[in-house]
């Protein structure tokens, strides 16, 4: 057996070891915000690509509907 081995024979580690107790759940409202901002800052910057894509979709369907690659 290698060194990282406990004495049961188990490779997982020990448990860790801090000096910080758990904070446990409790809600992440600044965290929660900035995924919002970055929502809408996606949507500001991809929604006026989007008829281009439907576009190309649209002739991408179009052209393997009549067997053309």
């Amino acid at each position: 057996m290698s060194e990282s081995d406990d004495a049961d024979g188990s490779r997982l580690p020990g448990p860790l070891r801090t000096v910080t107790p758990p904070s446990g759940t409790h809600p992440d409202a600044q965290m929660d915000a900035i995924g919002w901002v970055i929502l809408l800052g996606l949507l500001v910057l991809l929604l006026p690509v989007l008829p281009i894509l439907v576009v190309v979709w649209l002739i991408n369907a179009v052209r393997e509907s009549l067997g053309q690659n």
